[in-house]
């Protein structure tokens, strides 16, 4: 029996197949494991079955005899991942705008890999999400990857930034100016991938949308600075006070919100925030937030469930915002 071709091969087809083919709602017979041998020209007895499941029980492999005239056999009880875990990841591949289509359906493949065929049919739906808003830039995946060896050997980047014209196209922002920052993090945040630098012309903390860097490279003996802010730094709490990831000045800013809105406060800045009960059956809250115009939309978008108390300063400027659009509509 061991002069046969392919023989010292038998064990890693039995495991191939148990991998890909058996589950347990899909448990592979004894003879059904015989005939697949045969197929690869590997011939083999019942109780060598029997004893090379038993090799692989041995070495560490979860694999589950299922006792039974009808419907018996072996599948491989445990993996790395789980199907419903799998499942999650794949609808975050589907979801996410900074994966493109073409790499959403590439990263689920290999996902399925992971699964016996029977269940990897469950996120076969997922590859047909195709109607969401997603970068076109393959070349993403490499930029993120240089950011990361960047921020492993302490080094400066350096990279063009991309900006929309009217012909649809991505072009570098400022007639093809490098940009040269010190990387400290990559962040997630409404649906886009960001870096988070140091700048050091203007010497503060900046960030930039991946997918809109183009021909990023790491610059070897540029060490980077920036240490002593990133130290101090929170990037939860950064990315939370910056609304649409637009910068602007930061201020302590005070709403008296009605309580039914409690949660959509609670959602955007966390529960680490100053909060009271007003007589009016209101609560105030003080929340630092980078003034910007997405700030006031965000605003706007609660309407009179909220008011903008303090700092003065900060009412008139979303005052002026305001009626900046009512004058919008008026002129004629």
């Amino acid at each position: 029996m061991s002069k046969q071709p392919h023989q010292k091969q038998k064990l890693l087809y039995l495991l191939k197949m148990l991998w890909e083919q058996s589950d347990e709602d899909h448990p592979l017979s004894v003879q059904k494991l015989i005939d697949n041998l045969a197929q690869e020209g590997i011939i083999a007895e019942r109780k060598s079955i029997y004893d090379d499941m038993k090799q692989l029980q041995d070495f560490g492999f979860d694999i589950i005899h299922v006792k039974s005239r009808v419907g018996g056999g072996y599948y491989l009880g445990s993996r790395i991942f789980e199907a419903m875990e799998l499942k999650l990841l794949a609808d975050a591949v589907s979801s996410s705008r900074f994966i493109s289509l073409k790499k959403s359906r590439e990263l689920i493949h290999k996902l399925e890999i992971m699964l016996s065929r029977n269940e990897a049919s469950m996120l076969n739906r997922q590859v047909y999400v195709t109607n969401r808003i997603k970068t076109e830039n393959e070349s993403l995946y490499y930029q993120v990857d240089e950011i990361h060896k960047a921020i492993q050997a302490d080094c400066r980047i350096r990279f063009l930034y991309m900006e929309w014209n009217q012909r649809k196209e991505l072009v570098p922002k400022k007639e093809g100016m490098y940009y040269e920052v010190s990387p400290f993090a990559l962040t997630c945040k409404e649906e886009n991938y960001y870096l988070i630098a140091y700048d050091h012309r203007e010497e503060k903390i900046k960030h930039y949308r991946v997918d809109k860097m183009a021909k990023t490279e790491t610059l070897p003996g540029k060490t980077r600075d920036g240490h002593a802010l990133f130290e101090q730094f929170d990037l939860a709490s950064y990315t939370n006070r910056t609304f649409g990831m637009f910068g602007g000045r930061e201020e302590t800013v005070t709403l008296d919100i009605d309580t039914r809105l409690m949660g959509v406060v609670l959602d955007r800045f966390g529960k680490d925030i100053y909060m009271r009960n007003l007589d009016n059956g209101k609560l105030r809250v003080r929340i630092k937030v980078a003034i910007s115009n997405q700030f006031f939309g965000w605003m706007s978008g609660l309407s009179t469930g909220a008011k903008l108390v303090s700092p003065a300063s900060v009412v008139e400027e979303y005052l002026d915002h305001i009626n900046n659009l009512k004058r919008q509509y008026e002129q004629k």
